[in-house]
């Protein structure tokens, strides 16, 4: 399934306040990059990722946020460097940019 275009104009619009974005359509979902580096996806779902290193990890871990993981069949669960974004800043542009540019740092 494949992310609708009120999806994407939704989660441009969450992260509007980071200036010009570029997107990447991959895997039915949506790569987001601010100055060529990937801080978001957007999943064929409609789940939007944050992507955190660093001291993000630690942040991200702290808020109580949910990694990304996924497994191959017959494979271990492999933990990706995503969180899902919160529910609160699904609905606040402040709270979503807020937490992107800080991604962003540590990228």
């Amino acid at each position: 399934m494949a992310v609708s275009d009120e999806e994407i104009e939704h989660v441009l619009d969450l992260f509007a306040g980071l200036g010009p974005l570029t997107t990447r359509k991959m895997f039915g979902g949506l790569a987001i990059y601010r100055d060529g580096t990937i801080f978001a996806l957007l999943m064929s779902d409609g789940r939007t990722l944050i992507k955190g290193q660093g001291e993000m990890q630690d942040r991200f871990d702290a808020m109580g946020l949910e990694r990304w993981t996924y497994a191959r069949p017959g494979k271990s669960p492999t933990a990706m460097p995503y969180w899902h974004l919160p529910d609160s800043a699904l609905d606040d542009a402040d709270e979503a940019t807020e937490l992107a540019r800080a991604a962003l740092a540590h990228l």
